[in-house]
């Protein structure tokens, strides 16, 4: 991936620049040492590092604000680093920047059972937020596979999903307000413990906005009540292609779990040797989990059997107590941390048409044969969003750039069958040079004036979302 030289003047500058953000900020709150840095030189998508210039680590939003405003007033890059789980590069930074880290802020200011509203800093995490409300009966519906470490900031960044979004949505829909703060320093309020807001819809111009706009310091959250119950059922069958079939089927008979859940072979194998979960040998499995009271798991259930009935599985187990739910569960919730024992990978997230699954699995293993490298997918196969992991071997000369191009054929398929570059992970850097796979050359200029607005400088998370060369004129520097 190719990255903007750095300001030499910015490098030049860099004892001025430590110094005016710590005239602005606590002592332990400014970080330039270069062993210390190193620490954020990379996101989650760890093929991509570069130490920064310096890291802020404030605990207030007006910290945040008088940082960004130095950093404003002397053209400095910012970085916005939430918990660092990107995995499209969303927080790599460059060497003439600044991170911002926001993890110290993580607090619980306001609770609201009858209006159903959590307000929380940014920095808190995502499971965290439940864990504040699930001993009155409450939840936080998007759940990410890193919620035990990804920061509410980044999931809004993003526009993070989790295995449960099929029913409850994406962050944008469990979204009601923000505290931003905007590179000259300026702290605006958006949204707010309502519905919908009047006026210009800014709240979801800025909830997958990737830190191109702002720096979210506080988040106002849509809270629910716990369901009455929930279950999941494995079914295992001897294609990738009919598995796919059944997910179309069970959405266009218009039923809603809250969750169904793809692993093929690969996943099945390597999360069984890593969770003991009890996964049967097969070529692929569903995990479908549903929800309500007892008769409406048994009325869903009973129809989600038929038609998995109708395409011949080699096994469909229904969990019986608690404990054969977790275990359900348990291989799927591990399988990123299980493929990395196995060698590294790169972890796409392109999001098809349900009914295009049969086909565009069938094209991955295709592709995979062509370029050589092993790719096991998961994925959230109720909305589509596919998460393929391209197996490589990064102590090989050329895995990551076979890798790469691999990586990027798939999301051109994705694509070609009207489906979209990301669903969660967003574009970061991963993606940038696709945009225009998707984005015809008027659409990138429109929403690059959207950045105009908000950034007019284009400090804010330097050489991410935009192909390089169609925002090279409006790049600080």
């Amino acid at each position: 991936m190719d990255m903007p030289a750095p300001s030499q003047a910015i490098l030049d500058q860099k004892p001025a620049i430590v110094a005016a953000l710590r005239q602005v900020l606590p002592a332990d709150a400014v970080i330039d040492a270069p062993e210390e840095t190193r620490a954020y030189e990379c996101d989650a998508l760890s093929a991509y590092a570069c130490p920064p210039l310096a890291v802020v680590l404030p605990r207030t939003t007006e910290e945040i604000a008088a940082a960004l405003k130095t950093c404003h007033q002397m053209g400095v890059p910012v970085v916005p680093r939430g918990s660092g789980t990107s995995l499209a590069g969303g927080a790599l930074p460059t060497a003439d920047c600044v991170v911002l880290g926001i993890g110290r802020m993580n607090r619980v200011l306001e609770v609201d059972y009858d209006n159903r509203f959590i307000r929380v800093e940014a920095g808190r995490t995502n499971l965290a937020v439940t864990g504040a409300v699930e001993e009155d009966g409450f939840f936080y519906a998007p759940d990410p596979s890193s919620q035990l470490a990804c920061a509410i900031a980044g999931n809004i960044a993003m526009n993070s999903g989790g295995a449960h979004c099929l029913k409850y949505g994406v962050t944008t829909n469990n979204l009601l307000g923000v505290t931003l703060v905007q590179m000259d320093g300026t702290v605006v309020e958006i949204g707010g413990p309502w519905m919908e807001a009047g006026g210009l819809d800014l709240l979801g111009v800025i909830c997958g906005s990737e830190g191109q706009l702002g720096v979210v310091t506080e988040a106002t959250l849509r809270i629910l009540p716990k369901p009455e119950g929930a279950r999941p059922v494995l079914v295992a069958f001897g294609s990738n292609e009919v598995a796919g079939a059944c997910v179309s089927d069970i959405i266009k008979a218009g039923i809603l779990p809250v969750a169904i859940e793809f692993m093929d072979r690969p996943c099945i194998r390597a999360c069984e040797a890593f969770a003991h979960a009890g996964y049967p040998d097969c070529e692929a499995l569903l995990i479908i989990e549903v929800e309500g009271s007892e008769a409406e798991i048994a009325e869903q259930l009973a129809r989600i059997k038929a038609i998995a009935l109708s395409h011949q599985p080699l096994e469909f187990r229904e969990a019986a107590d608690e404990d054969q739910a977790r275990r359900i569960w348990l291989g799927r919730k591990s399988a990123f941390g299980a493929m990395g024992q196995i060698n590294d990978y790169m972890c796409l997230d392109g999001t098809i048409p349900v009914s295009s699954l049969p086909h565009v699995l069938r094209r991955i293993g295709e592709m995979s044969a062509e370029f050589g490298l092993d790719v096991g997918n998961v994925f959230h196969a109720g909305d589509g969003n596919m998460h393929p992991l391209i197996l490589y071997d990064a102590n090989k000369p050329g895995d990551l750039a076979r890798c790469e191009a691999f990586g990027a054929e798939i999301l051109k398929l994705c694509v070609e069958v009207s489906g979209c570059l990301t669903g969660e992970h967003g574009v970061g850097i991963e993606k940038r040079d696709l945009m225009a796979v998707q984005f015809a050359a008027q659409d990138l200029e429109a929403q690059m004036r959207v950045k105009d607005v908000f950034d007019p400088t284009w400090l804010l998370n330097p050489a991410k979302v935009f192909p390089l060369a169609a925002s090279a004129g409006r790049r600080a520097g």
